[in-house]
């Protein structure tokens, strides 16, 4: 719940910034390009602010419409640091977005912190760092950092809860953030984020255009790949545990972008069986580990016990290190095997 005394405090801080900034977390997904998209907008279009996006990185090709209506400004800070260093040495105002601490920003951690302005934090994850930050709204019971976002906005003297108030490419970017972080209203959904839908769609959001873009805009290198996932790829385990493990010359064989393989971790969970899906990508020096779940296995113990990582209940992350963790990246899959066989088994008592 957000407090209204300190929505009020946020808007008089907009009011006294001159330049905004918005940035999210590193690997951006829909959820937080939605957020740095709709907050930057808000601040330019209702605000008269001087606004502008940056990334830690670049965002993948599949979420890229998200920024076309978005500020002119939007800093990749991987492929050009010194822009966004100069830019967050003039920032007065900085909304953290889909993030509980700096640290998520990886490679523009240390130019946050250095940052003078003040640091607003709007979050839905566990455990928010408050102490980084001047101002936070951090709530878990929402189904995204875009419907926390929402409701804040919704609370701003100049809207004052009437969602027609929002530019269109405001509650646009709103209703991509929540979509695909709900997968489309398949997890994570909450009263308030049908309430969010359904005042967005009032208000005129072209829900329809929103989904051909997220979902029927693939290429087929995405559906090769995908079928290749599906039938060499995914092992089942008798625990009740779906393991992928894709290597780095899975994604040069089906000439693979940024980002199109999310989602494939879902599809698991499609298994009348399968409780627990994880999903392996080599990178260098380590395999990026995302894990979702049905309600009553938990994700984010799992990825905090085994992972190096944490999140939501029933959608987390982490990182499997080698050779920390593992010799080399052969060995990713009977080291995720044998962990997760073992919590299944220690957790919920499934010997199988």
């Amino acid at each position: 719940m957000i407090e209204r005394e300190n929505a009020l405090l946020l808007s008089k801080w907009i009011d006294s910034a001159g330049i905004i900034t918005a940035v999210c977390h590193a690997r951006p997904d829909g959820d937080a390009a939605g957020c740095v998209v709709a907050a930057s907008l808000y601040a330019a279009l209702c605000r008269g602010k001087d606004a502008a996006i940056i990334l830690p990185d670049a965002a993948p090709a599949s979420i890229q419409f998200i920024f076309a209506h978005g500020p002119s400004a939007v800093i990749n800070a991987l492929a050009d640091p010194l822009e966004a260093g100069a830019r967050l040495r003039s920032t007065d105002l900085l909304f953290c977005l889909d993030f509980n601490t700096l640290s998520r920003t990886e490679g523009l951690e240390a130019a946050l912190r250095s940052c003078p302005g003040r640091k607003v934090l709007v979050d839905h994850h566990q455990a928010p760092a408050i102490e980084e930050f001047d101002l936070c709204f951090s709530d878990t019971e929402v189904s995204s950092a875009c419907e926390l976002l929402y409701n804040l906005l919704m609370q701003m003297p100049d809207i004052g809860g009437d969602p027609s108030r929002l530019p269109s490419a405001v509650a646009t970017a709103l209703m991509c953030g929540m979509t695909t972080d709900t997968n489309n209203f398949a997890n994570s959904v909450f009263p308030g984020t049908l309430r969010m839908a359904s005042e967005l769609l009032a208000a005129g959001v072209d829900r329809g255009d929103i989904i051909d873009k997220l979902y029927f805009s693939e290429r087929p290198n995405r559906i090769a790949a995908q079928g290749e996932m599906l039938s060499c790829k995914m092992k089942l385990l008798p625990c009740g545990v779906a393991v992928t493990v894709l290597d780095k010359s899975f994604y040069e064989r089906h000439a693979l972008l940024d980002g199109e393989t999310e989602g494939f971790v879902n599809i698991p969970l499609t298994i009348k069986d399968i409780k627990l899906s994880i999903l392996a990508r080599e990178e260098d020096g380590r395999l990026r580990v995302s894990l979702r779940s049905k309600k009553g296995v938990s994700a984010r113990e799992l990825a905090a016990r085994s992972f190096h990582g944490g999140g939501h209940e029933q959608a987390s992350g982490g990182k499997i290190l080698v050779p920390d963790d593992i010799a080399s990246p052969s060995s990713a899959q009977a080291y995720i095997e044998e962990v997760a066989a073992r919590f299944m088994r220690e957790k919920y008592a499934i010997e199988k």
